[in-house]
């Protein structure tokens, strides 16, 4: 298994162990995450809210015995946290669960606004983070990011941070952080782990059927998922790629490759293989946005290739999929970026290189993303997951 920068570049996502009846099937798992381990595996990913998840992991490391020969990454629920006492309580909890005294690696869970971090800051989390960066019981800090480029940008550069998470794979190349989110990363010394490498599965099962055509009839005999992983690997700021293994199989599967994956491999005719592949996927989309942003900035603070991006999300992949990225990356921001603000100014269509009627699109878009019954719950949930602005506008 390679390296980098002292870490396996497969990690382990658990998230997504095999359920029984009673909850995770513990046998399963532990003889997933223990062939990972023999393979040269060192990174495991977990949670607070994954169900059972922390308890798992915990168990499984203590019977095995392999606490200091492993890098452990849990993650606040910044999103639940109200004072420091609750950072504290949240904390204890997890450290009880996971059966060990220290974490590696900790991240603010579910980072999509500048705000989440202020009102973190207004309880503070820096104090506490130093403090437990003294005792030793916290290694290294970092963040999860599902939101958009400059919003990670603003996240990135508000604190010292020694890592982050965040969505990417070959379609999402210019969206959620993005290719220039994860190189300005690199550029100050972060770590970078990626999560979601196959979109869920996406680039795998739920390939247009020429991709599915192509892949099969490539010389490599590369399978969908390894021609993903691959394309990630390639990239020397990339440290980690998390995988939710869920399988013997697959556990081996993901190793092999990762054993061959090197960065700067892949040759100009692989790059252009594919991109052939995501054109093919793009094709079956509803706008032809390539994510370009020279629509941006607008006026009135509509992102608009974030909303294009996740209404072709709708069509590429499911209805469900494309509104649930749309209100974890537009929706749930402080400062409103939806296309309800948009008037009709034009001014985005005059840069656009596609010919995009935007303002056209952006109504269409609008009206599938944010379906009435949506509507009705999008408030409750943004005071639940970014807290309520005090009246002279500091984060409570």
């Amino acid at each position: 298994m390679q390296q980098r920068k002292g870490i396996s570049i497969l990690g382990y996502g658990c998230m997504r162990f095999t359920k029984s009846g009673a909850g995770i099937d513990f046998e399963k798992a532990e003889k997933e995450f223990m062939r990972a381990f023999e393979l040269g595996v060192n990174y495991y990913d977990t949670a607070y809210i994954y169900p059972g998840s922390e308890d798992v992991v915990g168990r499984i490391i203590e019977k095995n015995g392999i606490r200091d020969k492993i890098v452990l990454a849990t993650k606040l629920p910044q999103y639940l946290i109200k004072t420091r006492a609750g950072l504290d309580k949240t904390f204890e909890e997890e450290l009880k669960r996971l059966r060990t005294d220290y974490i590696d690696n900790y991240l603010m869970h579910h980072m999509t606004d500048l705000a989440q971090w202020e009102k973190l800051k207004a309880i503070g989390i820096e104090d506490w983070i130093a403090e437990k960066k003294k005792s030793g019981q916290i290694r290294n800090i970092g963040f999860s990011f599902h939101g958009d480029t400059n919003t990670f940008k603003s996240i990135l550069n508000a604190y010292d941070w020694d890592f982050c998470l965040v969505q990417y794979n070959y379609l999402d190349e210019h969206t959620q952080a993005g290719r220039a989110g994860i190189h300005a990363a690199a550029e100050k010394g972060l770590k970078v782990f990626i999560m979601e490498p196959l979109r869920g599965g996406k680039l795998v099962d739920l390939l247009p059927e020429k991709a599915k055509r192509e892949i099969a009839n490539e010389p490599h005999g590369w399978s969908p998922a390894e021609w993903a992983f691959r394309w990630l690997w390639d990239q020397e700021d990339i440290t980690c790629v998390l995988s939710g293994m869920n399988s013997i199989a697959m556990v081996e599967e993901n190793c092999r490759i990762a054993s061959e994956a090197e960065a700067g491999s892949l040759t100009q005719n692989e790059k252009d293989f594919i991109a052939r592949i995501r054109n093919y996927i793009i094709e079956s989309t509803k706008v032809n946005c390539t994510g370009c942003r020279y629509c941006m900035p607008c006026p009135r603070g509509v992102d608009i290739p974030a909303i294009f991006s996740c209404y072709n999300h709708m069509y590429s992949e499911n209805k469900s999929s494309g509104r649930l990225e749309y209100f974890q990356t537009i929706a749930l921001r402080m400062t409103p970026a939806d296309a309800s603000l948009c008037v009709q100014c034009g001014k985005c269509e005059q840069h656009c290189p596609q010919s995009i009627p935007i303002r056209e699109k952006l109504k269409e878009a609008d009206k599938n993303l944010r379906p009435w019954w949506q509507k009705i719950y999008l408030k409750a949930a943004k005071r639940a997951m970014l807290g309520k602005k005090k009246k002279a506008g500091g984060a409570s």
